[in-house]
């Protein structure tokens, strides 16, 4: 069987591929009527024992690369800095809304912006990896220069698991399909990723920053994660977008 078949279960053509590495996985618990006033026509807040969750997450892209081309050098690797939270459809399948997604490269901005609908943002970023740790930083382009820097450190520790289903972590993780908004032409899109489930850590959090929250118009949480915790990160297929 081929290591990379293009197609695979869900009966669609695999566009791009892409690896997702050392993962944080940040979130909090907010009022649901707050975020579904937050969320485009065609999708509810997705809860859990009754809270809505959004959630910070930085990580690292590598091999980035759509089906028919190889990975290239300086354009298939960069860091992503995004906040999210957990919808269902009128269809009730369940997914991740985003509110913004920062990055450090140009291009995956602009097909991100014009090809999937998703709001790609540029921002400047850097991060460092030692003894088994993480120091990342990110700061957006704003219309008149640079917002102030974000910092995220933290290291993974403990043996690995997977999340078992009906836990807040398996709620919060294991989620196969996105949702965007097509705001001039009303319309909502959905497409699939499919990978192996997280295998995830508890984490070492030494500094992190909220300013998402306020970035998307939210009252910034005064208080620390509910929920963290990190993964070394998974191969992933990435399947092309259709109305939902």
């Amino acid at each position: 069987m081929s290591k990379n078949p293009i197609r695979t279960k869900t009966g669609q053509p695999v566009v791009m591929y892409q690896r997702w590495r050392e993962l944080l996985f940040l979130h909090w618990s907010l009022d649901p009527n707050k975020v579904q006033a937050s969320l485009p026509p065609g999708l509810r807040v997705d809860t859990y024992s009754g809270h809505a969750w959004v959630g910070i997450v930085p990580f690292f892209m590598s091999g980035v690369r759509p089906r028919f081309l190889p990975a290239l050098p300086g354009v298939s690797s960069f860091q992503e800095l995004n906040l999210r939270t957990y919808v269902v459809d009128e269809q009730g399948r369940p997914g991740v809304w985003f509110y913004s997604l920062d990055t450090s490269h140009r291009l995956p901005v602009w097909i991100a912006r014009q090809f999937f609908h998703l709001n790609y943002l540029h921002a400047r970023m850097s991060a460092s990896r030692s003894g088994g740790g993480v120091q990342y930083r990110s700061s957006r382009r704003l219309d008149h220069g640079w917002d102030e820097e974000q910092t995220f450190a933290w290291a993974r520790k403990g043996s690995s698991r997977i999340t078992i289903k009906g836990t807040l972590e398996h709620f919060l993780a294991e989620r196969y399909r996105l949702f965007a908004y097509d705001y001039k032409q009303s319309k909502l899109y959905t497409g699939c990723v499919e990978h192996e489930p997280y295998q995830i850590q508890e984490v070492a959090l030494d500094d992190y920053s909220t300013r998402l929250f306020s970035m998307a118009h939210f009252e910034p949480p005064q208080c620390a994660p509910a929920q963290a915790f990190g993964s070394k990160g998974v191969d992933v297929k990435i399947y092309p977008l259709h109305l939902a």
